[in-house]
């Protein structure tokens, strides 16, 4: 999809109250309730990466709270392929499989692979708790199937982060888009939040708005000795644009992709912004609608660590109070 390269000239007024760093957490719900996204997307193996998902699979991590002692359960909404929501090409025929592990070699801290970004086989490193697949069932469409339960202590032992579950969801055959969401809870039937918990991922592939006025939104975590990131997105097909705020930056408007291919820029992270969450606003392009729009986005810190994009913020939402201009960076 063609877009002429337009200047964007955005006055934005907001409200700020800056960030605090509270250890109860509330990340039930992926994506999250401030994240403002639709779905998660994933195609089937054998889909073209120009409908917006680059590898077929997607990643996702709980953390458990190390004081929490219940059982609980990961639950997937509309995980069949075949439903009002999922994307067709032609007529369903995809399955996916998800996949819940636990165990040694979950922790993303200690094993890179499990993070999901090698393009290997390896991402599924730790012990397989639950497996099921999906394909075109309607007793699954807009509705919830749990797996579980699960004991904490049956994940991978974080200090910072606590026991460390991952769910994986793979196009394991077929061309069509599953659109799927997650929630951690400790009711099978019903969704019941785990005070304290959160979920993550290092790429995330999600599907934009249809329409005009919604803003989605996702949130990395700025670490100590992070000095600048590369912001990575891919298939965008400049619908519009990224707009990268913080409790320190006014606002920078990064470059976007165009159909299957990427788009990279480096960010410098000044000292006022580590230790606390970004905010990336994913802005539609206004006029003619494009619809059903997947995107991949990516980061990295200067030494090539990707960073995480957290479901519920680690200090919360910034609300800005100042009117803002945006400015134009070049990809690197």
């Amino acid at each position: 999809m063609k877009l002429n390269k337009t200047i964007y000239t955005l006055i934005l007024s907001f409200c700020l109250s800056g960030f605090f760093i509270s250890p109860e957490l509330s990340g039930q719900p992926v994506p999250g309730k401030d994240e403002n996204i639709t779905f998660l997307c994933t195609f089937g193996k054998m889909g073209e990466i120009s409908w917006g998902d680059d590898d077929f699979y997607n990643v996702w991590f709980f953390a458990i709270p190390r004081d929490f002692n219940q059982q609980f359960y990961i639950r997937v909404f509309d995980p069949d392929t075949g439903g009002e929501n999922d994307e067709i090409q032609g007529e369903f025929n995809t399955r996916c499989m998800f996949s819940v592990y636990g165990g040694k070699g979950v922790d993303p801290d200690r094993n890179e692979e499990s993070k999901g970004l090698l393009n290997t086989k390896n991402y599924k490193g730790g012990n397989l708790l639950a497996s099921r697949v999906f394909g075109s069932e309607p007793r699954y469409d807009n509705k919830y199937f749990s797996f579980g339960p699960f004991n904490p202590s049956a994940g991978d032992f974080n200090s910072k982060w606590g026991y460390i579950f991952k769910i994986v969801c793979e196009g394991i055959s077929g061309d069509d888009g599953n659109l799927y969401r997650f929630f951690l809870s400790r009711d099978p039937e019903n969704n019941i939040p785990i005070e304290g918990a959160n979920a993550f991922t290092y790429e995330y592939t999600f599907r934009m708005w249809n329409d005009f006025k919604s803003v989605a939104h996702i949130y990395p975590y700025v670490d100590t000795g992070v000095v600048y990131i590369k912001l990575s997105n891919f298939d965008w097909d400049r619908d519009g644009h990224i707009l990268v705020v913080s409790r320190y930056k006014q606002g920078i408007d990064a470059p976007i992709s165009n159909e299957a291919d990427w788009a990279e820029t480096r960010i410098a992270i000044e000292p006022q912004e580590v230790g606390s969450s970004l905010d990336f606003q994913f802005h539609k392009r206004q006029g003619e609608l494009v619809k059903n729009n997947n995107v991949v986005v990516t980061l990295e810190n200067q030494r090539g660590d990707a960073l995480q994009f957290f479901s519920s913020p680690i200090g919360g939402v910034p609300v800005y109070q100042t009117s803002i201009a945006i400015r134009k960076i070049k990809p690197k």
